[in-house]
């Protein structure tokens, strides 16, 4: 395997003094390296190209023999490393405290492109038993089917399940999401950081639900992975993810003979990186905002007889765990569920939340300025069966509401209550 070390520019971070060092995400991007524009611009400049000029004819074989890399300004290929796109990596590895990131074309391929990196065949993950459907679907069906890479799934809150999952010299990955998909579930990162390592595997933690709220890294995790598609971008119109992790994994990831982003080519384009970097400055805002509402939402509907489960809420089972381990001034999340306990009254809801009031829109995703609202059991989550969804936490009338910041509180509010006034006349809910 070629040695890519010094291809990676990396974030300045040192893990073993964490603590010492760390200072919370947002102001960690205000000192992340800025590039400026070619002419001077405050922008950076977008690099378009798919490959490079060398000055000396001898530079070609060391960049491929990997003696230079990004690390010395040297690009060889952009589904290799491409300025820009490496500019937004530094940005996600500082957001997430770690030594170095790569960005990719969603954050599907930054997930099966990790796990396969740290993956053989014949090897085994542990896995949160709830986890967003695709996520399921690819430890369930997929891998075990192309790369004879098997999965155990657990309860994440039950850690002598963890532990005998399991199998020394055999599993390589411990896997779960920050905030569980869709049932707000929050796993114990410390503690399972420490099951992990004492057992001789890589810890993967899925943070796209929690991006500033939490830093699974400074937390003990080797690897944080994202779909930048969600808060990240905020748009709703772009599809991103990244990896986040020590130079050396990044480095392997893009090794010329053993890579699984070099090889597999999830390539983010150069002008999809140069739209996330000027929005990951504002990140920290829109995640305030998006937390503080559905802070507000929660407790009220809860106070009005709707189950409602939300981490910041004192009621909710992680609500101090979530507290011990989050960021300050960031919240608890901007997602909420409705639990309707039917499907049929969920879709009453949703119809009325966005054809009568406008309150949201039914759609998947999260991160958006409008709130998206969608039926987790029949659509996000759908790739798993009825056993593995209840078994998951997932009812049939769950609504995940991915609370939105445009309108202001009270009036979106009004929306939400107008139509509870529908749903009361037809006899769907009662107030307490």
């Amino acid at each position: 395997m070629a040695d890519f070390v010094g291809s990676v520019a990396v974030f300045p971070y040192n893990k073993k003094s964490a603590e010492a060092e760390w200072v919370d995400p947002e102001s960690a991007l205000a000192v992340a390296r800025h590039e400026f524009g070619e002419h001077g611009g405050v922008n950076m400049s977008i690099e378009a190209s798919a490959t490079f000029t060398v000055m000396e004819p001898e530079h070609l074989r060391q960049m491929f023999a990997g003696e230079l890399g990004a690390g010395h300004d040297c690009f060889i290929y952009s589904r290799h490393f491409n300025p820009t796109v490496l500019n937004l990596s530094r940005q996600m590895a500082a957001l997430e405290g770690t030594e170095a990131a790569y960005c990719t074309s969603s954050g599907m391929s930054a997930i099966s492109s990790v796990l396969m990196q740290l993956c053989s065949s014949g090897e085994h993950v542990v896995a949160s038993q709830t986890l967003y459907g695709g996520t399921h679907a690819l430890l369930t069906h997929f891998f075990p089917r192309t790369c004879n890479i098997n999965t155990t799934f657990v309860d994440m809150r039950d850690h002598e399940m963890v532990k005998e999952a399991i199998i020394e010299g055999k599993t390589k990955v411990l896997y779960w999401e920050s905030m569980s998909n869709p049932t707000l579930t929050v796993a114990n990162v410390p503690e399972l950081c420490r099951i992990g390592h004492e057992k001789g595997v890589k810890v993967v933690v899925d943070n796209t639900f929690a991006p500033m709220v939490l830093s699974p890294a400074r937390l003990g995790a080797d690897v944080v992975v994202h779909s930048i598609s969600k808060y990240i971008s905020g748009g709703a119109d772009i599809i991103a993810g990244a990896v986040c992790g020590p130079a050396s994994l990044v480095n392997s990831m893009m090794d010329l003979h053993q890579g699984a982003l070099m090889l597999l080519g999830p390539t983010m384009n150069a002008k999809v990186a140069f739209e996330l970097s000027e929005r990951i400055p504002h990140l920290g805002l829109r995640m305030k905002e998006h937390c503080r509402r559905a802070l507000v939402y929660a407790t009220r509907m809860k106070k009005l007889g709707i189950k409602v489960l939300y981490p910041g809420l004192e009621e909710h089972p992680q609500h101090e765990l979530l507290k011990s381990m989050a960021n300050q001034e960031y919240g608890y999340g901007g997602i909420l569920c409705v639990d309707m306990e039917t499907e049929e009254k969920a879709n009453k809801l949703m119809n009325y939340l966005q054809n009568f009031t406008q309150f949201g829109l039914m759609a998947v995703s999260l991160g958006y300025h409008e709130t998206l609202m969608s039926c987790s059991g029949s659509s996000t989550s759908s790739e798993m069966n009825a056993k593995e969804q209840e078994l998951a936490g997932i009812s049939p009338g769950m609504i995940r509401m991915s609370i939105g910041y445009s309108g202001t509180l009270e009036q979106r509010w009004h929306q939400f209550e107008k139509a509870l006034v529908r749903m009361q006349e037809d006899g769907l809910f009662k107030r307490i």
